[in-house]
């Protein structure tokens, strides 16, 4: 079960159009890697049945980015995570949800809000995708969220709205991104193994890599530096652990440096 968050966006349901931008809302897709299983943390609100984004609307007094990291903060209790925006959604019918209106929320929570409050109608979202290392993260909830928990990408519960379409829209570009990024140092703990993070690039791409021409384009790029420590698997396996090279790393992101594998 989660903590429930002390800076939510409950107060929409008061403030009207005065302090948020009506029909504008951003939905983060939060990724995270665990045990060669890709994870996305949902959230399930009390009035609905299945599970959702995490998202939230905009305020006037800041931009989109902001909007989406605070959001990402409030879920994951963590800061400067990667952000990244990925798409628009538009669909004139995308916030058609029966369960969705004034009715329901004043019967639940005891709120009482106009039958026509911005809420309600349709909302165009902008997506953003998050990287987190997952045990890092605390999932969090607010005032209308039952359960906050990662689900592996392969086994999503049914979505609200077309947040199915948009984690899928999302991996799409988590694996056009990952040629052009180097994405490990957002994803894998501060130390790692060869084999680890051979696994994390197999997961996102779904597909089988050459390990040993892998490794070498890592180790060529200057992007991970062994060192002279061992993880302790068994009683004949120690391989030896790695860490990224931050300087390295951070350039080719500044330079845009393409990364093949």
């Amino acid at each position: 079960m989660h903590n429930v968050s002390q800076n939510t966006d409950n107060d929409i349901l008061s403030t009207g159009a005065k302090d948020y931008y009506p029909s504008l809302s951003v939905d983060n897709v939060i990724f995270g890697y665990h045990e060669k299983e890709l994870k996305v943390l949902l959230n399930k609100w009390q009035i609905f049945e299945k599970w959702m984004l995490p998202g939230g609307f905009i305020k006037k007094t800041e931009t989109l980015e902001q909007a989406a990291m605070r959001v990402v903060i409030n879920r994951t209790s963590l800061k400067n995570l990667y952000l990244r925006q990925f798409k628009i959604f538009s669909n004139p019918n995308r916030n058609a949800e029966g369960n969705f209106n004034a009715e329901s929320i004043a019967k639940k929570f005891g709120v009482e809000v106009e039958p026509d409050h911005w809420m309600f109608k349709n909302v165009i979202t902008v997506g953003f995708f998050a990287l987190t290392e997952y045990s890092r993260v605390i999932p969090r909830g607010d005032l209308f969220s039952e359960d906050v928990k990662w689900w592996d990408i392969k086994s999503l519960p049914e979505l609200m709205l077309d947040h199915n379409k948009i984690v899928n829209d999302a991996l799409n570009a988590l694996k056009l991104f990952i040629h052009h990024h180097p994405i490990g140092y957002e994803l894998l703990p501060e130390k790692f193994t060869l084999p680890e993070i051979h696994s994390l690039y197999e997961t996102i791409l779904e597909r089988k890599i050459d390990s040993r021409n892998f490794s070498k384009k890592l180790i060529n790029l200057g992007l991970i530096i062994k060192l002279d420590e061992q993880k302790k698997i068994g009683a004949h396996r120690s391989p030896f652990l790695y860490i990224f090279n931050k300087k390295r790393y951070d350039q080719i992101i500044e330079d845009n440096e393409i990364i093949v594998i």
